[in-house]
């Protein structure tokens, strides 16, 4: 087995159940207290009563389930701006660690995204075959952001062509697209009922001015040097979700997006529990990434694994696309996990289909964009395929 199937859940609130995530043949769930804010302790007895969720000793179902990734612990924004207090909020993040070390959890997601999480300029972007799946579109965003955000300099953020075609749609576009823009691009996160309100962003953005790629790349390293050897102690591994996607929006910098800024995060801070979150989508997004040749050479760091796949319309468009489709190249880049398990002897990464698409009996439901049930079954049913086929393959040749 090359993987361990696992499942992302948010919680007795998720609208996908626990049972439906038994059914679809995961090993173990991926999960967070969303309950508690960005930048406070996680106490153990929150972290038992979670895993008590999922126990088969919980009457409520048969069953058992695994917490077997942590996704996310977040990182609080005054660490990735590097303010005075930040100390403050790492202490309580080493906290966390120790508890969820003490409770037998040890692979810990996070990303050090400023401000914004995951961004689609689309979240209901309809196919061909009439499901429903997460979409960018540049020339959009730079609406929202020229138009409706009103960004002071903005219009140097985007290429001149992207300026003129925004400007052109602009002139044109119905209430209807705006509001799909404004919606999508100021979405709740999981956890947070209230969502970003403009206002809220524009203050996000206001507190990371003068903040530089190579800035905010400090502040990551020096969260690292601080976190790493407790994590290291604790037989801990962090692994840093890329990007996504993986370039500057709204003016802030990211670091987390190639192989060249993987490098750099990983040679300042050499010990293996500093790893990665590998998520084929959101360094797909990058047509200048190569998933193959990034996986091999960070295999060793890669904690847990994200598949799905991307399809580039056109150099200013990327939507979700099946799991086996799009750039992804999902058979070589299977292959390729195969034969580094082989090579190094590891055991199953934990891995999860992101973002599937809304489709058949879920299109009549409220979902959260990219979590519905019948999409992720769908991508872990063929992953799952994949695998098995691959390895069949391999031992009998």
């Amino acid at each position: 087995m090359i993987f361990e199937q696992s499942w992302r859940w948010y919680g007795p609130k998720d609208s996908v159940a626990l049972a439906d995530i038994k059914q679809a043949g995961a090993h173990g769930v991926v999960t967070a207290l969303h309950d508690i804010p960005v930048g406070e302790e996680w106490p153990v007895a929150a972290i038992k009563k979670h895993i008590g969720l999922l126990d088969k000793s919980n009457e409520a179902i048969p069953f058992a389930l695994r917490w077997n990734v942590v996704e996310s612990l977040p990182v609080h924004e005054h660490i990735k701006q590097g303010r005075e207090d930040r100390d403050l909020y790492i202490e309580k993040y080493l906290k966390s660690l120790e508890n969820l070390a003490q409770c037998g959890i040890k692979t810990i997601c996070y990303n050090f995204m400023p401000v914004l999480d995951w961004l689609r300029t689309n979240v209901s972007y309809t196919l061909a075959d009439g499901s429903k799946a997460l979409c960018y579109n540049a020339v959009d965003l730079a609406i929202f952001d020229r138009y409706i955000l009103k960004r002071e300099d903005a219009i140097n953020s985007y290429t001149s062509e992207i300026v003129e075609q925004a400007a052109a749609k602009f002139e044109n576009i119905s209430d209807a697209e705006l509001d799909v823009l404004k919606r999508s691009l100021l979405m709740a996160l999981p956890g947070d009922q209230k969502g970003f309100t403009m206002e809220k962003l524009k203050k996000g953005l206001a507190d990371y001015e003068g903040i530089s790629a190579e800035k905010l790349r400090e502040n990551l390293i020096y969260f690292l040097k601080k976190v790493v050897p407790k994590a290291h102690e604790l037989d801990v591994n962090l692994a840093i979700h890329p990007d996504d996607p993986p370039w500057p929006v709204f003016g802030l910098p990211r670091v987390v997006g190639s192989a060249e800024d993987l490098d750099a995060i990983f040679k300042a801070v050499p010990d293996t529990a500093n790893g990665l979150t590998f998520c084929s989508g959101s360094l797909g997004a990058s047509k200048k990434n190569d998933l193959v040749q990034i996986m091999n050479r960070f295999y060793m760091r890669i904690h847990f694994v994200h598949l799905r796949s991307v399809h580039h319309d056109s150099e200013i468009q990327f939507y979700e696309a099946d799991h086996l489709e799009g750039s992804a190249g999902m058979e070589k880049l299977v292959e390729a996990f195969y034969e580094n398990q082989q090579k190094y002897d590891r055991k199953p990464l934990p891995m999860r289909p992101d973002h599937g698409h809304q489709m058949l009996d879920d299109l009549g439901k409220t979902t959260y964009p990219g979590y519905s049930a019948i999409g992720r079954l769908r991508g872990l049913a063929e992953l799952r395929g994949l695998e098995r086929g691959i390895t069949f393959s391999k031992r009998n040749n």
